[in-house]
């Protein structure tokens, strides 16, 4: 009983509130809305929709479900063990709980309605994906799993963070779904919890040439009233062949951010990019303010797959050699 008040409790001081259409976000000395401080798009809503079955926009009763299955996985996790043997030889290991992930709670609630998918445009909620663009990443995929830390994600090799947590566009992730915004006149830069990465967003400056890639992209942003608008290009083809959004040479990526209430932030994106999808696609996601700080993610502390990876790479180059 207890148990059952407390969550029900914590789901209502976790509810997103709706956007006030009278509210003015504090400002900075220059006079443009104030997004620093933590953030988090924790949620049981993805980038795509997992079932096909489901409307963008969920009702009651199909929210209710979403999110009662969700509390029954947690419970069912916390509960004891039934066993406390040891697992037998060859089958695999896997995280033991779930206690350390942050798959949220609670369906994501953008401008009133629970939606089922971040993808609002195509209307069936999935990556509107070409015929090349599919050949283009069943080819990435193929050389996955090629040996030595080539084969390896960059992800994996501790490079950025998994599942498009740095975006952009800026997706959430099963766990470190917070982000840390500081704002001066001249930049606003986004640390990313996953593995630590920081955006950094050149307010009013010209894109750096085509042959310059980076990391997250080459950012810039300008202001369109109290919304911040960014657009970004020129990715790391590293990055640009990584899952879940794979983002071409030609890719080019539009986010506005608007702050709606003291906690909320809404997120808006729009992929353009013929070389991987075949029309424009659009975003929708809602950004809670969290009271909490954004921690070190400190990836390659006492991974040890990446340097025995190196070191088998080297003795059978050593023994090709021979």
């Amino acid at each position: 009983m207890i148990r059952t008040l407390a969550f029900a409790l914590f789901l209502i001081a976790a509810s997103p509130a709706l956007a006030q259409e009278d509210y003015r976000p504090p400002r900075t000395p220059d006079d443009h809305p104030d997004f620093q401080g933590v953030w988090t798009n924790s949620s049981i809503t993805l980038l795509e929709r997992t079932n096909p079955a489901l409307p963008l926009v969920l009702d009651s009763q199909q929210t209710q479900q979403l999110e009662t299955g969700r509390a029954r996985e947690n419970a069912a996790d916390a509960a004891p063990s039934s066993t406390t043997e040891a697992p037998k030889a060859g089958i695999a290991i896997v995280a033991g709980n779930l206690f350390w992930l942050d798959r949220g709670s609670r369906v994501a609630v953008v401008n009133g309605q629970s939606r089922s998918s971040w993808i609002t445009d195509p209307p069936n909620g999935k990556l509107p994906v070409s015929d090349q663009g599919r050949q283009r990443i069943n080819a990435i995929l193929a050389r996955r799993g090629e040996e030595g830390p080539e084969g390896m994600n960059p992800a994996d090799r501790c490079l950025i963070g998994s599942r498009g947590s740095g975006g952009p566009p800026m997706l959430n992730n099963l766990y470190n779904n917070n982000y840390q915004i500081v704002q001066t006149a001249d930049e606003v830069v986004i640390l990313v919890e996953m593995m630590h990465d920081a955006r950094i967003i050149r307010m009013g400056q010209a894109h750096r040439p085509a042959a310059v890639s980076q990391w997250l992209g080459d950012s810039v942003g300008r202001w369109d009233g109290d919304t911040l608008v960014v657009e970004t290009r020129g990715w790391n083809r590293g990055q640009g062949d990584y899952e879940p959004v794979f983002l071409s040479e030609k890719a080019v990526v539009t986010e506005r951010f608007t702050r709606t209430s003291p906690t909320e932030m809404l997120y808006t994106f729009e992929v353009n990019d013929p070389g991987f999808y075949s029309q424009p696609w659009k975003g929708e996601m809602i950004f809670a303010a969290s009271h909490g700080r954004v921690y070190e993610y400190a990836c390659h502390e006492g991974n040890h797959a990446l340097g025995n990876i190196l070191n088998g790479a080297r003795i059978v180059e050593e023994e090709a050699k021979k």
